[in-house]
């Protein structure tokens, strides 16, 4: 089947990018709410599927799940109560596969404070919630982080920038209530947070997590990426980012995902119901905070790679640009692939050179292939 897009209102949304460089409100309120803190949380275990129910795309290896038939770290001993964030948080501090036994039926641990890599300990981390875990920063606190560059993490190398371990896996989870809104150091992921080394996410659900509401560059509401090794790609493989009402991601931008200078190859995955609060976009305009840009995800950097594979992306807002991808390579040498994909439904914002709800340089290369974009 022929690459097939409905492209519509290409030069009205060419001509408003146009306007935002001559006039200050451009990307200001579109009557998208501000970033909160989402109380109550929904019930996780009656949330949306993992992944897109529509995806049949070939899954390399990869990007599918870890071995955990052996793993380093066993949380509970078949009670509910006994999987307690406590034990979470020192397990990943020792690094190495971790999995749950909390019992038949699914559980809630809720975290008062980040559980956090060390770069020095086991190089392969791979949390394994075999369905049942839902990991919840209760609303007031990001869930999971990972830093190279950090040295209260530990500093392994003269190169945090670009070495190839702690190599990070999450699957078979939930992660919910996630909020970063507090930090400022190391701002935008609000579910995880991750610098260097490897970054890996299979058959994962993110609901309700939020990260700063305003700011030019900050976002990831669910995930925020930096500094894969050899520019290696992030996997994301049938994973679900909100997926119905209620259950959205939102921050800054990128309501799901962000990154900066990173590659993502995403597959049979579903990203809706996220936003992209911020207003003014970025840079920001004069007498905004900036932000706004990229309901589902937010790309800037240079060289760099967006594949979409198998996935969906529909019912994602933003304020300013890119209400489902906003994808900016600053030396115009990144692209885009996606194929066998569904784009639709995505309201709101400008600059769309080319086609509808992806907001990018009219000469980034882009590859389109049995997909439906409108």
């Amino acid at each position: 089947m022929n690459a097939r897009a409905v492209v519509s209102a290409v030069v009205a949304g060419s001509l408003a990018f146009l306007l935002c460089l001559v006039v200050p409100a451009c990307g200001g309120s579109s009557g998208v709410p501000e970033v909160g803190s989402h109380e109550p949380l929904p019930d996780s275990s009656e949330g949306p599927a993992a992944g897109n129910p529509d995806g049949s795309y070939p899954v390399p290896v990869e990007a599918r799940a870890e071995d955990v038939s052996i793993p380093d770290h066993v949380i509970g001993d078949g009670t509910p109560e006994s999987c307690t964030p406590e034990a979470f948080i020192a397990a990943v501090a020792q690094g190495g596969t971790i999995v749950f036994d909390c019992g038949p039926d699914p559980v809630t641990i809720t975290l008062s404070e980040p559980a956090k890599v060390f770069n020095d300990q086991i190089p392969d981390v791979v949390i394994d919630g075999g369905g049942l875990v839902t990991l919840s920063g209760g609303g007031t606190t990001r869930i999971l982080y990972m830093n190279t560059c950090d040295p209260d993490q530990h500093w392994t190398t003269s190169h945090c920038q670009n070495q190839d371990h702690p190599r990070l896996t999450v699957q078979n989870l939930t992660f919910v209530g996630g909020n970063s809104t507090g930090e400022t150091e190391y701002d935008g992921g609000g579910a995880i947070w991750v610098r260097g080394g490897r970054f890996k996410a299979v058959s994962c659900r993110f609901f309700n997590n939020v990260c700063a509401g305003t700011g030019p560059d900050v976002g990831g509401a669910a995930l925020r990426v930096f500094s894969q090794y050899e520019n290696l790609p992030v996997y994301i493989n049938a994973c679900t980012f909100g997926g119905a009402e209620g259950y959205g991601n939102s921050g800054s931008n990128g309501g799901a995902i962000s990154s900066i200078g990173v590659s993502w190859t995403i597959l049979n995955s579903l990203f809706s119901h996220n936003r992209a609060v911020g207003h003014g976009a970025n840079p920001a305009q004069p007498g905004t905070p900036g932000g706004g840009s990229g309901g589902a995800i937010y790309n800037d950097g240079n060289t760099m790679t967006l594949t979409l594979l198998g996935s969906r992306i529909e019912h994602n807002e933003v304020n300013a640009h890119g209400a489902a991808i906003f994808f900016v390579t600053n030396d115009h040498s990144g692209n885009i692939v996606i194929d066998q994909s569904v784009i639709r439904n995505n309201p709101g914002g400008s600059w769309y050179p080319v086609y509808p709800a992806i907001s990018m340089h009219a000469d980034t290369v882009i590859e389109v292939t049995d997909s439906t974009i409108e």
